[in-house]
């Protein structure tokens, strides 16, 4: 069997402050290292002792902040993975989240969704973040690792349990899984049949 346990950072200082997050380097808030730390015990409580474990996480100091807190209960340092980053929202980055919703253009029900453009200069498209969330993941999976920690952000959280599931780029114009800050979903492979299972998602009832 094999599991891998997404985990989103905990509250940052852009939540508070109302700024855009995506690539802009915010760090947790008090509040959110506590999460943090109460996320990284509960890990160390459900994988056994000894178990084969490997620990990735996104580059941005809120990711990095919340994996050393994993990194003090197993012992093991953190592989950077920019894949594993959050959405680039370009020039919008850091700024108040209103100039963001003021100048958004969103994706059409029906019709491209994929490749539409948002309407905020260097910002990503919705199949380019996919694109390398997924790129990410397939490194990460390809460790041969038991246990597999991956921490990453909100948003990015769904790209990266649609990569275990192995579901195609192409159905995921609609697709998104609803997890928060500071929340738990765990994912497993049986030996047998080799089927992927998504075991829960997003819990968040560290706070």
């Amino acid at each position: 069997m094999q599991r891998v346990y997404v985990v989103t950072h905990p509250e940052a200082t852009h939540h508070v402050q109302e700024l855009v997050g995506g690539w802009y380097d915010s760090r947790l808030t008090d509040r959110g290292l506590v999460q943090a730390t109460r996320i990284a015990r509960h890990l160390r409580e459900i994988i056994p002792e000894g178990a084969d474990t490997a620990l990735y996480s996104s580059d941005l100091l809120r990711t990095r902040q919340t994996a050393q807190a994993l990194q003090r209960e197993f012992g093991i340092a953190p592989v950077l993975e920019p894949g594993l980053r959050e959405k680039s929202y370009g020039v919008a980055g850091g700024r108040a989240q209103s100039w963001l919703d003021a100048r958004f253009i969103f994706p059409p029900e029906t019709g491209e969704r994929l490749d539409h453009d948002e309407g905020i200069e260097g910002g990503e498209t919705k199949r380019q973040w996919i694109q390398r969330a997924y790129a990410a993941v397939s490194r990460i999976t390809g460790d041969g690792t038991g246990h597999r920690i991956i921490v990453t952000h909100a948003g990015t959280a769904s790209w990266a349990i649609a990569a275990w599931l192995g579901i195609p780029l192409e159905s995921c114009a609609y697709l998104a899984f609803r997890v928060g800050s500071g929340s738990l979903t765990i994912l497993e492979k049986d030996d047998v049949f080799h089927n992927r299972s998504l075991v829960s998602l997003g819990r968040s009832d560290f706070a």
